[in-house]
């Protein structure tokens, strides 16, 4: 079965909704919920679709995928009541991804191999309009034919052959979020490439805000932060990453600046300066308990961070930040308030909602050729002497949440918000435009950041995506000659 709705057509009402009734008639082990991504199953209850295979995607260049085998007890037991699986926002799951649930799901059930998932009944939520996914084919994806195919590409036209199954299609057509009718025309128009001058000159109204192209969002939200210190009176901390090369601090004073400096989606999400001030926002990026609510993406607020108080106090060159702010080379945690969080009781000599987040690690690599001088870099280039090195990073998985990427914003609605629709050098799809713009209830709550051009809200669907939809559609009208709706 699928489910199609736009954004904002409260289909987490509507998976909520069949939890309730699966809870309802004591049928709760029946059913299991997972997302893509850690934000999306936040908003459901469920796992992600990692998770709930058991793979681990700590370093997503490692990534460790688990294995069964027939007789898997473990398994079998975990899976043994499974008869309904919904997997919500399908246009970024990939094929490959779900090529690898349909094995896993089949070999637990012990049913039926030839049948989907061992007869276990799929549920898909999601509009394909949305973000795809990332390093894999979108289920709509189709394949040229080949002499040879390597066993990614037999994945993949199994996964197609599942899709291609789908004997019942929902659509929902009518809005929850959106509230202003002009601007949810306008939204309608978007995702269709139809955009009129109108939508154009009706959204460059909004009051632009200069800022730089690069880095954006840190940019953003380290103003944002200097800002709130200011308007609190409160001496602005920094909480600075302990940096390892071979389990060694970095000596070289122009290296530890340099990886510093890194945007943190060159780190591992971990950034090296994370300015904090009690009250404002924050957003995770690690999963400390998903089952919780506690996942990569969830918005949290910051209340307090504890340190060792004899730690030195060091001074950093940063233009950013000004001369009274206090570095802290040393945390021990952050007190952060999550409100969304699910536990039951406070943490002990805590209140409520309010959770410690600690030190975590993460590893990456960087290129210091560019900090090369000229003359090491020809000697360099003379022995071929490798230039990418690897860092171990020890810090608070945090950033501050007054800016947000549009790929953590799919599946949410979110108050007021600023977009920029000056898109990067590269591909662009409906996506890119539609999902930010369509995260808000109202053109009230909306600023674009900085003039845009039209030719931005004439991005067509692709012919893949239009040839799925339409074959969806077509099962649609027939579902409702099945199920008439009184």
């Amino acid at each position: 079965m699928c489910v199609l709705g736009c954004g904002g057509t409260g289909k987490s009402q509507l998976i909520r909704a069949i939890t309730n009734y699966f809870q309802m008639t004591k049928r709760g082990t029946m059913l299991r919920k997972v997302a893509p991504t850690s934000i999306a199953a936040a908003e459901i209850d469920g796992l992600t679709i990692h998770s709930f295979l058991g793979e681990s995607r700590k370093n997503s260049k490692k990534r460790q995928i688990r294995t069964f085998r027939p007789g898997d007890t473990k398994l079998e037991n975990e899976w043994r009541h499974l008869k309904y699986l919904i997997i919500d926002e399908i246009s970024m799951v990939g094929l490959s991804l779900l090529a690898r649930l349909n094995t896993i799901v089949k070999t637990a059930k012990h049913i039926n191999m030839d049948a989907p998932f061992g007869g276990v009944n799929m549920i898909f939520f999601g509009d394909y309009l949305q973000y795809s996914p990332v390093l894999d084919k979108p289920l709509y994806h189709t394949h040229a034919l080949a002499q040879q195919y390597n066993e990614r590409q037999i994945e993949m036209q199994c996964a197609q052959k599942i899709i291609s199954q789908i004997n019942c299609v929902v659509e929902l057509n009518q809005q929850m979020r959106t509230e202003d009718a002009r601007y949810l025309e306008l939204l309608t128009r978007l995702r269709n490439g139809k955009s009129t001058i109108e939508d154009y000159q009706l959204l460059c109204k909004r009051a632009p805000i200069l800022v730089f192209r690069n880095t954006l969002r840190t940019q953003l939200n380290n103003r944002a932060v200097l800002n709130k210190a200011i308007e609190t009176g409160i001496r602005l901390v920094v909480c600075v990453a302990q940096d390892y090369i071979r389990n060694k601090a970095i000596d070289d004073s122009r290296l530890r600046k340099a990886i510093l400096e890194l945007p943190d989606n060159k780190t591992e999400h971990l950034p090296g300066y994370l300015p904090l001030v009690p009250g404002m926002p924050v957003l995770l990026t690690e999963n400390i308990a998903t089952e919780l609510g506690l996942s990569n993406g969830t918005r949290g607020i910051f209340r307090q961070l504890v340190y060792d108080e004899l730690s030195e106090d060091v001074q950093f060159d940063v233009a950013i930040f000004p001369e009274h702010t206090k570095f802290i080379t040393r945390p021990k945690y952050a007190l952060v308030e999550f409100l969304s969080c699910k536990l039951a009781s406070g943490l002990k000599d805590l209140e409520k909602k309010k959770i410690p987040i600690s030190l975590t690690e993460q590893t990456f690599t960087y290129d210091i050729k560019d900090l090369l001088t000229e003359t090491v870099s020809k000697a360099a280039k003379v022995v071929k002497r490798p230039t990418k090195i690897v860092i171990k990073r020890k810090a608070l998985p945090l950033i501050p949440a007054y800016s947000i990427t549009t790929h953590k914003s799919q599946g949410q609605t979110l108050r007021k918000i600023f977009v920029d629709l000056v898109t990067p050098p590269g591909p662009v799809e409906v996506a890119s435009f539609y999902v930010p713009l369509s995260r808000v209830k109202r053109l009230d709550d909306l600023l674009i950041v900085r003039p845009f051009n039209f030719s931005s809200l004439q991005v067509k669907p692709t012919a893949a995506q239009m040839e799925e939809l339409n074959r969806l559609n077509k099962i649609a009208i027939k579902t409702r000659k099945h199920f008439p709706t009184t």
